[in-house]
């Protein structure tokens, strides 16, 4: 029954005072950014997560391009705004298409109040910021995000991107309350936990998204877009092979393993399915079964921490990779 919802383990999210669940709902699946949805699967998903206790939501204009924001929109107006917690993005509208200017950022925000029907936003993100020279976030962008602040606009502002180094450049210029990272702590990739003594000195709140590492971890296959080079691809594969011949899937272990580092507040997985959903949140109650966990991360040894370029060379001096011009989407 929508609305009673169900208790899931909630952490702190930095100095923003938000209490997040530990397991929370990225919506990039509600644009089709992975296969095709239609509004009302998309719409029953929403509401399945809430009412499993996953009730921080994330969205941003990006996915397909507006669709993921209208789809969240539709499903939220009939929950009380008290209920959930909710992100959105500005700088990024296309594959190729950044804009951080004060007037975008200003239009971006008013544009995404307008679809997702409501009259604030808890956290605004400046969304992949390795594609512009840092000097635009630093003395543009994030200053028209504390005006929003100020303004009551947004509740809390934060950046996200790929590369690590982004961070260690960016966060000691800026007063962030948030940051999201991706694809940085997922079973074949823990090199986020490098960043947490920073975070944690400034109290910045952590969002660690896609613990399927975009959908490395499958059985499925990869994604033709993926970024990641071909033997990681195997490897993840062989991992994913061997959990599904062990009776289990690897997205479980993946989210478990995720959740249960204490100093992670929130991890957000993207789907349209809600089936998969109330999986995920399950799993959550669930004991992680070590010894599988182990033999995982045997297998996956080998490209432990490899991961791939994006956005302008001076975010990548640790890869020795071609940068890729984007990524679809960050959650799954």
């Amino acid at each position: 029954m929508l609305g009673r919802g169900r208790h899931m383990k909630t952490r702190r999210l930095g100095k923003t005072g938000l209490e997040v669940p530990v397991l929370s709902f990225g919506a990039s699946s509600l644009g089709s950014v992975f296969r095709d949805i239609d509004r009302g699967e998309g719409i029953r998903t929403v509401h399945a997560a809430v009412d499993a206790g996953m009730n921080y939501i994330d969205v941003s204009p990006y996915y397909g391009l507006t669709k993921a924001e209208i789809v969240l929109g539709e499903a939220i107006r009939s929950l009380p705004r008290s209920s959930f917690t909710l992100s959105t993005k500005a700088g990024r509208y296309g594959e190729n298409t950044f804009d951080f200017s004060r007037k975008r950022i200003h239009d971006s925000v008013q544009e995404s109040l307008d679809r997702l029907h409501t009259d604030y936003i808890d956290i605004l993100f400046l969304h992949d910021i390795e594609f512009v020279p840092a000097e635009i976030i630093i003395e543009e962008a994030f200053p028209t995000l504390l005006r929003l602040k100020e303004q009551g606009v947004i509740r809390h502002a934060g950046i996200c991107g790929l590369p690590l180094p982004l961070f260690e450049k960016v966060l000691p210029q800026i007063d962030a309350d948030a940051i999201i990272s991706y694809c940085h702590y997922a079973l074949n990739d823990t090199s986020l936990l490098s960043l947490l003594p920073l975070l944690e000195k400034k109290e910045i709140g952590l969002v660690n998204a896609s613990p399927l590492s975009m959908g490395l971890l499958s059985t499925r296959g990869t994604p033709a877009w993926h970024p990641a080079d071909d033997r990681v691809k195997q490897v993840c594969l062989q991992a994913a092979r061997f959990c599904a011949e062990q009776g289990t899937d690897i997205a479980k272990i993946a989210v478990q393993f995720a959740t249960a580092n204490e100093r992670i507040p929130t991890t957000l997985v993207s789907s349209a399915s809600e089936h998969n959903i109330r999986n995920n949140a399950a799993w959550i109650d669930e004991p992680l079964d070590q010894e599988l966990l182990s033999e995982v991360l045997r297998i996956l040894a080998p490209i432990h921490n490899e991961s791939w370029a994006s956005g302008r060379p001076e975010y990548n001096i640790e890869h020795h990779f071609k940068p890729q011009a984007s990524s679809k989407g960050e959650q799954e």
